[in-house]
């Protein structure tokens, strides 16, 4: 019977370089992904929530790679959003329509869902790093290594001055149709949320990370609304006012928008 276990007499320089010599076969036998397969894995592991693992098929690992544990679970919420946007956009069963190679860039070409879940065909570029397929372009990769970590901080801050920016306009819509059922008189948030006109999450930080109110005249003839960074410098750094005559930002510190007259 062969015994696994057995004191060897073989020096040791010669069995770390049997050791060295198998991994090296098992490497060699390990095949690349082809860019389609590539992109596939991406997909399936942001789906799946599986981050780390899915950053590091993209262009986005030196700034996942930098992230302590600590600054990881405080980005994984925007990293679940980033999941929910891709399940609703990205069929499970991700199909293919093509895939160019030209040198070390390929371009992949899949079957998304568009905002109204009509099927369109959206193409995929990936760059060849050493000899693996990597998601995304070279210029990006340029801009997410001189950012670091920071990368991704920067980009939910950029990502959340959109969502309020987008939430003012829902406001100044939503005083029109509450005014015109109230004899032209406005409401205050818990008012606008009460009646549906904008969603209740306004009243929290967790989905934009800002703090919105909105003040009107002891009349409700007239109002304004404002919102401002929960945590300026990490969920944004603009403060928002907004009026009968629109959006006005500004970098205030984390403070309300002072407006000159």
């Amino acid at each position: 019977m062969l015994k696994l276990f057995t004191s060897s007499k073989l020096p040791l320089v010669t069995v770390l370089a049997s050791s060295i010599l198998f991994s090296a076969i098992v490497v060699a036998q390990t095949p690349t992904r082809t860019p389609t397969e590539t992109v596939r894995e991406f997909y399936k592991a942001l789906r799946e929530k599986r981050f780390k693992e899915a950053f590091g098929m993209s262009i986005y690992k030196p700034a996942i790679d930098a992230l302590s544990e600590k600054e990881f679970e405080e980005l994984k919420p925007d990293f679940d959003k980033m999941s929910v946007a891709v399940t609703e956009r990205i069929p499970a069963d991700l199909s293919f329509t093509g895939e160019q190679i030209s040198g070390d860039t390929a371009t992949v070409f899949l079957k998304v869902l568009d905002a109204d879940g009509k099927e369109k065909v959206e193409p995929a570029t990936l760059i060849k790093i050493g000899d693996s397929w990597i998601v995304g372009d070279r210029e990006n990769l340029e801009l997410v290594k001189k950012a670091g970590k920071q990368f991704f901080f920067e980009a939910r801050i950029n990502a959340h001055h959109n969502d309020v920016q987008d939430m003012m306009t829902r406001i100044s819509l939503a005083q029109v149709v509450y005014s015109q059922g109230h004899n032209g008189q406005f409401a205050n948030l818990t008012e606008l949320v009460t009646s549906g006109l904008v969603p209740k999450d306004i009243e929290g930080i967790e989905s934009t990370g800002y703090r919105f109110q909105i003040l009107k005249t002891p009349d409700s003839k007239a109002w304004y609304s404002t919102a401002e960074p929960a945590q300026y410098g990490k969920t944004g750094r603009l403060s928002f006012y907004l009026d009968s005559s629109g959006v006005k930002s500004g970098d205030n510190g984390g403070k309300p928008l002072v407006l000159k007259n």
